[in-house]
């Protein structure tokens, strides 16, 4: 997919609630997942765990937290911390543009579920993956931490990284995000 696509296809779905109905006859060895683009990687998280996808917009900085936390956002109501995936992953940071796009998560810590949001560079497409499909994470070196990802996946010619976007933030990163709210 080109650069244009995928920028096209993002300004397209901005401020798109994701959530669809689920065929509950469906072969349960299949997955969906939602595809972004962080600089020149594809990426994926569970697209039941999308509750939402929307444009950047600024945020509230909250104090004493870590760089790749870009601060909170007040969505209908729900305050939502926003994690910079970039930089969160060690990779370059670049400006926020029209483009950027922030994807609402829910995540599962400690028994319960939170709401967090991972600025993106733009997001790709729903991609169906069947379990066998899913291979296991090799060493990447010290270009991103494996212990986020959950699996790649082989797509036309390129390789998407599926990501566990519980284990993005420790819990007492969590907590601390909650304290400071």
């Amino acid at each position: 997919m080109s650069t244009e696509q995928i920028q096209n296809n993002s300004a397209s779905t901005v401020n798109q609630d994701v959530t669809a109905p689920v065929d509950l006859h469906s072969d349960s060895s299949t997955q969906q997942f939602l595809t972004f683009i962080l600089g020149d990687e594809n990426y994926a998280v569970d697209i039941l765990r999308v509750q939402e996808i929307k444009g950047w917009s600024p945020v509230t900085h909250i104090p004493n937290t870590p760089e790749y936390m870009r601060g909170v956002l007040n969505l209908r109501g729900t305050i939502v911390p926003i994690v910079d995936l970039r930089m969160r992953f060690s990779m370059e940071t670049v400006e926020y543009t029209e483009l950027t796009v922030v994807i609402v998560l829910f995540i599962k810590s400690e028994g319960r579920e939170r709401t967090l949001g991972i600025v993106v560079d733009g997001v790709s497409d729903v991609l169906s993956v069947k379990d066998e499909e899913i291979k296991q994470t090799p060493d990447l070196g010290g270009s991103i931490s494996t212990e986020y990802i959950r699996g790649l996946v082989t797509v036309d010619e390129s390789m998407v990284m599926l990501l566990d976007i519980d284990l993005l933030l420790s819990v007492e990163e969590l907590n601390e995000l909650e304290k400071a709210q």
